[in-house]
């Protein structure tokens, strides 16, 4: 029977503070790839076909909860009030468990690496016959980790926490990553059966696995490389995690049709979507909420977050889109401009050191160098509207709130406080005026002190 066929639960361990972390924040809301890791987890496992969620928390952890309904709105909250160990952990969901599942996916919320596919290859051991299928990975160093113990058969008999493991079992190097999936039909007498038998005296979810071998139950393991296990307890270990969250980012993007000069200087949201041909020059970032049509050009130095960019359009070097800047085909945004909350219509081009703030801009609008919108009072914002073909000259102020007609000029230097009719010139700035030969006796006063 495969895996698609089965219901499943899925229960993620969140209750750790993580300490280690030196961080008001929970550890498992500190985000990689502009995702919370607790996000990413919960992500994994619902693509892995997981029907329930069940989310263990700590005392007075709402911020974590709240995170779980933000990602995954039918998420089941549980919390353990004291941290006795992992099987103590995965019980405070036994509300969840007593409803009956045919496969029980037990997570971590540190773990943010781990994709779908490895979630399903432990669904797929329990389909096939197991009771207990646990994951594990070969260790370049496994000082520290817990060792799959398993028989002449190839079986999985025990997982041995290290502090526990004699020396011949620390001698392996096939380690315990931590995951488990438990047969529906089994986990509750497995879970309950733990005892703190150990050296922290503590109850081991690793010991359903000696459990279920002791009972006659067919006990497995699968294995995942140590890139995808890798947990997080510190900012180090957050880092480098980080760092392959990227990698695989790039790739994928690349390998779907976007082109990177450096892709190792380029960093992507774990929702960042690229289209074809999207060519992006060095160290560019992308924050979250940020959609990229085909043939557009990303110059250097540009950071997005919460924009979408049409087919066509070129961004930068040293461009920023704010949250809410919508960039229609064509369009130029170019070095040191901000675009913030906006429209920019087809082929409009706003190319130098500009802010357009709470404004909708028309196609084939030119705005011209130093111009920004004044959108802000200091107690409301305030929006500028200027229509198609509009033409805005250098170092202008637009006012808000302000409509310019289409077609319209504003003169260079203007600032601008009332609506304009469309096709008309408008000027807002005081009359030169020219003083002749002030210079020359300005100087000469100026000598003779």
């Amino acid at each position: 029977m495969p895996p698609s066929a089965r219901r499943c639960l899925a229960i993620v361990l969140a209750a750790g503070e993580g300490t280690r972390m030196r961080s008001n924040r929970p550890k498992a809301l500190h985000e990689v790839a502009g995702r919370s890791m607790l996000a990413h987890v919960l992500a994994a496992v619902t693509q892995a076909g997981a029907e329930g969620l069940a989310l263990v928390v700590g005392p007075d952890r709402d911020d974590v909860a709240a995170a779980a309904r933000s990602a995954a709105t039918d998420a089941e909250i549980f919390v353990q009030s004291q941290r006795l160990g992992t099987a103590h952990a995965v019980l405070a969901a036994r509300a969840a468990l007593d409803r009956g599942w045919d496969d029980v996916l037990i997570a971590f919320a540190d773990t943010p690496l781990i994709g779908p596919s490895t979630f399903l290859a432990l669904r797929q051991a329990l389909a096939d016959g197991a009771a207990v299928a646990a994951l594990g990975f070969e260790a370049a160093r496994p000082d520290g980790y817990g060792r799959l113990i398993v028989d002449g058969q190839g079986a999985l008999t025990a997982i041995r926490e290290h502090r526990d493991a004699s020396e011949a079992e620390r001698a392996t190097r096939l380690c315990n990553a931590g995951l488990m999936a438990l047969s529906g039909a089994h986990a509750l007498s497995l879970l309950t059966a733990v005892t703190p038998a150990n050296a922290q005296k503590e109850y081991y979810l690793t010991d359903v696995v000696a459990g279920a071998h002791a009972r006659g139950l067919a006990t497995t393991y699968r294995l995942a490389s140590e890139e995808e296990v890798q947990g997080v307890n510190d900012r180090v270990q957050l880092a480098a995690v980080e760092a392959v969250a990227q990698t695989r980012l790039r790739e994928k993007a690349m390998r779907a049709g976007a082109t990177m000069i450096a892709p190792e200087t380029v960093f992507l949201s774990a929702d960042t979507e690229l289209g074809c041909d999207v060519t992006i020059e060095p160290h560019v970032v992308f924050g979250r909420g940020v959609r990229i049509a085909d043939n557009v050009v990303i110059r250097a130095y540009s950071h997005l977050e919460g924009a979408s960019v049409a087919a066509g359009a070129t961004l930068g070097p040293f461009a920023r889109l704010r949250p809410g800047a919508d960039i229609a085909a064509r369009a130029h945004i170019g070095n040191f401009v901000e675009i913030k909350a906006s429209s920019i219509g087809a082929g409009a081009k706003v190319n130098h050191l500009a802010y357009i703030g709470d404004a909708s801009v028309g196609a084939g609008v030119n705005i011209g160098a130093g111009t920004i919108t004044c959108n802000y009072d200091g107690y409301s914002k305030y929006r500028t509207e200027i229509g198609e073909g509009a033409f805005v000259g250098t170092n202008s102020s637009l006012v808000a709130p302000v409509k310019i007609g289409a077609g319209a000029y504003i003169g260079s230097g203007s600032v601008v406080t009332e609506d304009v009719s469309p096709g008309a010139l408008a000027l807002g700035r005081a009359r030169q005026v020219e003083k002749i030969g002030w210079a020359e006796e300005f100087r000469k006063e100026k000598a003779k002190k």
